[in-house]
């Protein structure tokens, strides 16, 4: 208000008030132009992490499991393929379930991953709480 103030005060000189208006104006439409550009960000990170796997279709996991997994980041059938049994028996040990075998996780996460449901059904019929029966 100050500088409006200054600018219409001043009858010597040009009339700036235009100026002072244009400025507002611009910074304006930046802060707008910048806040739409974050939400599309947010929805494009959101989409990202919803791009992730039901892990609960695999044989000897349940809602409890996946849970733990995704909470360890393991969010995808590929993320569990690669992870080995020894790191996943690490972070069920860690959320003291010691009894469950993920051994038989790591084969039904890579047929998953391959989009190879025929065989993964085949698996899981000869599986019986993720252990071959």
């Amino acid at each position: 208000m100050f500088v409006l103030n200054v600018l219409s005060e001043s009858a010597e000189g040009p009339d700036l008030t235009w100026l002072l208006w244009l400025v507002l104006g611009l910074f304006a439409l930046i802060v707008i132009i910048g806040w739409i550009a974050s939400i599309k960000g947010d929805k494009s990170v959101q989409s990202a992490s919803s791009a992730s796997d039901d892990l609960k279709k695999l044989e000897g996991i349940g809602p409890k499991v996946e849970k733990i997994l995704n909470n360890a980041g393991v969010t995808t059938y590929a993320g569990l393929a690669a992870m080995g049994a020894k790191k996943i028996d690490e972070i069920l040990d860690a959320a003291n379930l010691q009894m469950m075998d993920s051994a038989g996780w790591i084969e039904q996460a890579v047929l998953a991953n391959k989009g190879d449901w025929d065989a993964l059904d085949t698996l899981i019929d000869e599986l019986k709480g993720g252990r071959r029966a």
